[in-house]
């Protein structure tokens, strides 16, 4: 396997004609997102369409991605910031103007600050909007997990501040959006009472466990106000001409259609089948090998697929993005150790490094994107900073 450097790739054109598909912006109501800031420059408006938001038409925007974060907020923030979006006074104020920011998904599990992320999220979005850009995230297979009770993942801290977040909604008598992008700057503080409160005796309390347990079940079933919040975002998100999911879109998902996928899994989370015997958790978006939050297809190294040879990937990999009418296709959920990459003449970018304490604590790195042309942004303290990795066989 050898590898290239470059400062940017250019994408490879789409070979789809522009006509009115299932992925055009026509088919669909649509939310122009305009910005308040008389002093931005000329950009059309953003034009979102689709409930939870599923094809963006972004005119000229910068585009970041950011794999998996699995609740540490440090480790978000530094991503954030390096990239330009984040304040770095501790302020946590948008200092991205007009970009676009994707998040992959895997906010949850492995971590500690998984809310006080999510809030970030969601007060950088509101912030964007109103400077012409915007925030927009995929759920991944731990989100749909938590919804669907499987707490297998969830680190101690985790539970604490589930305990610690349904004891300060209570409390608050805001609304809940105000209540909700509030807590990434009382979070903190909430931590350090509860580590110093007399009553805490640590992950080896039964009880302070199982007080945490239940608090998480009642905010992530089905309809609880943090299943609702995730319900807001999409398993698969079109912006411009490139596809962002967390595991892989193949040809039967887009067969099945996209907007019909995010509406599916969005309703499940808003519990809106509760009379229902079984919750309708959408097979093919949440669950299997080869859903799109699973699947590995496109992340793992050739060496590793033992069903697929790599040409028999690319051909999957190509007839997708041509289905959808996509030039390119970004996902998560499999670390790279060798930080984010492409393959497969950079139709696919991979950009989970793992920077999660819990995962791998690698250094944050941010996928870049602006017209055809994309390039890695890493650490300054590295030499390759701004270099793209990019692997082919």
């Amino acid at each position: 396997m050898a590898s290239l450097c470059l400062n940017s790739l250019p994408v490879p054109p789409s070979s789809l004609p522009r006509k009115p598909t299932e992925t055009s912006l026509s088919s669909y109501p649509s939310l122009l997102l305009h910005n308040n800031n008389n002093n931005l420059s000329d950009l059309k408006p953003i034009v979102v369409s689709g409930d939870p938001p599923t094809f963006v038409s972004a005119p000229g925007r910068r585009i970041l991605a950011v794999g998996d974060l699995h609740g540490d907020l440090k480790q978000a923030r530094s991503a954030l910031e390096m990239a330009g979006v984040l304040s770095s006074d501790g302020q946590d104020l948008w200092t991205g103007g007009e970009t676009v920011l994707v998040q992959l998904g895997d906010i949850l599990d492995r971590g500690e600050d998984e809310i006080a992320i999510l809030s970030l999220l969601r007060s950088l979005d509101k912030q964007a909007k109103a400077k012409g850009g915007a925030v927009f995230q995929v759920n991944g297979n731990h989100e749909t997990m938590n919804v669907e009770g499987d707490f297998r993942y969830v680190d101690s801290g985790g539970f604490d501040e589930c305990n610690d977040f349904l004891e300060y909604i209570n409390g608050s008598e805001d609304n809940w959006e105000e209540t909700f992008t509030a807590w990434v700057d009382v979070s903190e503080r909430w931590k350090e009472d509860r580590t110093m409160s007399k009553s805490y005796w640590g992950p080896w309390n039964l009880l302070e466990r199982q007080k945490g347990v239940i608090a998480r079940s009642i905010l992530f079933r089905p309809g609880g106000l943090l299943a609702r919040e995730l319900a807001r975002h999409a398993v698969v998100l079109k912006v411009n001409d490139w596809v962002f999911c967390h595991g892989g879109l193949l040809p039967h998902h887009v067969a099945y259609g996209l907007e019909r996928m995010n509406k599916e899994v969005s309703e499940w989370m808003r519990g809106q089948h509760e009379d229902d015997n079984i919750h309708k958790m959408p097979f093919i978006a949440t669950r299997g090998y080869d859903s799109v939050v699973w699947n590995r297809l496109y992340s793992r190294d050739t060496l590793d697929l033992v069903d697929y040879q790599d040409k028999q990937v690319c051909s999957i990999l190509d007839e997708t993005l041509q289905a959808v009418g996509a030039k390119a296709m970004v996902v998560g959920h499999t670390p790279q150790t060798i930080g984010v990459n492409c393959k497969y003449n950079c139709s696919i970018w991979r950009v989970d490094v793992g920077m999660s304490s819990g995962v791998l604590n690698s250094r944050p790195e941010v996928l870049e994107i602006i017209d055809d042309k994309a390039r890695v942004i890493r650490c300054k303290r590295d030499r390759h900073s701004e270099l793209q990795a990019a692997a082919y066989t």
